[in-house]
């Protein structure tokens, strides 16, 4: 076995070919069984194999810096870096599953968003400039789906500029992101990868004409000096050396000897290179290849054999959203949908099935799509922005100038709300609730079952004059969670007896806590406190019947799956202290920091939103209001 020797990337120098073939297989291999035990990222790394092999053979990691977008592709780079033990892979304590500096000196980037790498690449660049590190190296892994978002563009145009400031681009070119890749780059992309290369029809014209008498040789010089010309004829990659890029490729991205002679020979040129690589998203294991959806981009724990899943989850949040957008569609012409290269994750492809003219893929740019939302319900559309949590960070201007400002209807469904555990830190979907708070006009839902979800989906979408915005959480929905009551737009899930004119608490639960909310109520009736407990449903605005229901207890408590900070409960405070309401309130939610990767349960233990922690302060919270807070602890809650 070579893998278990290789402890870091210079023991890749001294492989042979035939050794590096080997090894190559020996990393599928590790991969397919190491991956469908945990889950994770399968099909990208799978395709990088060959890819990353020949980086570190030719870039000197740590020293140079090898970057990769999003990072999802990482795991080779962990094996070839010392780090084999996939045990624990995206579990609490194990490896992330994106790169991350706390494992490795070998690790730069982190933060897992797409599109981001070129503007690493150029700043680090940069700094070796400025600082005279002129035997540092920069490569940058991206992928054909990261360069439809902007920012890779707006990196290129600064890149392009320092035609003298070594950096070396390589975009590893596998038709796809989540699916196939879309929009006017991936058809050039797939000109180039049907074209015969320019330099082949010049070798072979050259060794033609040196053999013609008297005008062979100047009329080769002739074609050579217009060169670019034919480029554009024979291979179009014009659009990049139009920008002053140096293109090479396209290389077979599974062949280790032509990625290396192609690296080495970027590495050596003196302004940005990019090497264009093809390579096969899920290579070398026939159920990822076979997978027309996404190759196998992410999985559960399968069956290695058959790529079959071990288990058959019950329904999730997003199959809901999925089934009720269908009939949406149904319903009414104007429904459109868009997804930001992620049609299959965020449950657009039954209605993309349905209605295939309606549905628009903009690619990686959710600030395109934020703005192109607003162009379709300007023109008399309502769209539905499917898109994670997460990601609707990288559109906030767009939805609050462009939406928000020009008063248009737009609906923004946003998966993966909340805590989502093993993706790690930039995939937590934390800050939605807390950013769109200062959105003026806007109106966001928090679905606490599947009911509730079709519901506010439908009610979101009879808005014409302002945004939507419908989150809910990833993984499977819970049970129903009836209301036995309402007050204003809001449902009552518990009210005390009506003997109990004051109540102590008011709990306000926000969407998919609901169920924890419920058992915070029962452990609070066992320390004999009583407790009213609230969904607002549409949690911006505030409910303006809040404000008077809480002045009629005692203690108002908050419940949230986002940042404390500018959260629900910081509006809920604000909107009791506009309306005169001195009542005690405590809100609880995600601390202000990046939570390490762990599961859902783990996390939220880790951070203390679980009912029997919640449950201890308030008892706590309500011991003090009594008095006896200093004589009389509060008991504890189990």
């Amino acid at each position: 076995m070579l893998l278990p020797r290789i402890k870091g990337p210079r023991d890749l120098d001294r492989l042979s070919q035939e050794e590096l073939d080997r090894l190559a297989a020996e990393i599928r291999s590790f991969l397919v069984d190491a991956v469908s035990k945990t889950g994770g990222h399968l099909g990208p790394n799978l395709g990088v194999v060959e890819l990353t092999i020949a980086l570190h053979r030719v870039f000197d990691s740590p020293k140079d810096k090898v970057l990769f977008d999003t990072g999802h592709q990482a795991y080779v780079h962990k094996l070839l870096t010392g780090r084999q033990d996939f045990a624990g892979l995206r579990t609490k304590g194990g490896l992330s599953g994106y790169p991350s500096r706390a494992e490795s000196e070998h690790d730069v980037i982190e933060n897992s968003h797409a599109s981001t790498v070129l503007g690493w690449a150029d700043g680090i660049a940069k700094a070796n400039e400025v600082l005279g590190k002129e035997d540092h190296h920069v490569a940058a892994v991206i992928g054909d789906g990261a360069l439809t978002g902007g920012m890779a563009w707006e990196a290129l145009n600064n890149i392009a500029a320092a035609k003298d400031r070594p950096l070396v681009i390589v975009v590893n070119d596998n038709e796809r992101s989540y699916g196939p890749t879309i929009g006017g780059l991936a058809n050039h992309l797939a000109t180039l990868r049907t074209t015969d290369g320019y330099e082949r029809f010049l070798a072979r014209g050259k060794d033609l004409l040196e053999r013609t008498p008297v005008v062979g040789k100047p009329l080769y010089e002739t074609l050579h000096g217009a060169k670019k010309g034919l480029k554009d004829f024979i291979a179009p990659q014009g659009m990049f050396e139009d920008l002053g890029l140096k293109y090479i490729g396209p290389i077979d991205g599974h062949d280790i000897e032509a990625l290396e002679s192609a690296l080495q020979r970027a590495k050596r040129f003196s302004g940005p290179v990019i090497v264009h690589c093809l390579t096969q998203k899920g290579r070398g294991y026939e159920p990822a290849v076979q997978d027309e959806a996404d190759r196998f981009h992410a999985v559960g724990v399968i069956h290695p054999d058959t790529g079959l899943p071990v288990s058959t989850d019950a329904a999730s949040w997003t199959s809901v959203f999925a089934d009720e957008m269908v009939k949406l569609g149904k319903e009414r012409k104007d429904i459109v949908a868009i997804t930001a290269a992620m049609l299959q994750p965020v449950g657009l492809k039954k209605f993309a099935d349905a209605y295939p003219d309606r549905i628009f893929d903009v690619g990686i740019a959710e600030q395109h799509g934020a703005t192109s939302a607003a162009g379709l319900a300007t023109g008399g559309a309502h769209p539905v922005f499917a898109v994670y949590a997460t990601f609707l960070n990288r559109a906030f201007d767009q939805v609050l100038m462009d939406v928000a400002l020009h008063k248009c209807g737009v609906t923004f469904v946003l998966d993966r709300a909340g805590v989502t555990g093993t993706d790690g830190a930039s995939h937590n979907g934390m800050w939605d609730m807390s950013i769109l708070q200062v959105v003026p006009g806007l109106r966001l839902a928090a679905p606490r079952d599947a009911e509730q979800l079709r519901a506010q989906l439908n009610e979101a979408v009879l808005v014409k004059d302002a945004p939507t915005v419908v989150r809910f959480s990833k993984g499977v929905v819970g049970p129903a969670v009836p209301a036995v009551g309402r007050i204003g737009g809001m449902d009552v899930l518990r009210a005390p007896g009506a003997e109990v004119t004051l109540p102590d608490v008011l709990l306000v639960s926000v969407g998919a806590l609901a169920p924890m909310c419920l058992e915070i109520a029962d452990l609070l009736d066992k320390q004999g406190i009583t407790t009213t407990v609230v969904d607002p449903r549409w949690v911006k605005p505030v409910d303006e019947a809040l404000a008077p229901l809480a002045d009629r207890h005692r203690v108002v408590v908050t419940v949230e799956d986002n940042s404390r900070a500018g959260g629900v409960g910081s509006a809920v405070a604000q909107a009791l202290r506009d309306a005169g309401v001195d009542v005690p309130l405590r809100d609880f939610g995600i601390p202000s920091r990046f939570l390490d990767h762990a599961t859902r349960k783990e996390v939220m233990a880790e951070i203390g939103l679980t009912a029997p922690d919640i449950a201890r302060q308030v008892t706590g919270l309500v011991a003090k209001l009594d008095g006896r807070y200093d004589s009389e602890p509060a008991a504890a809650v189990d």
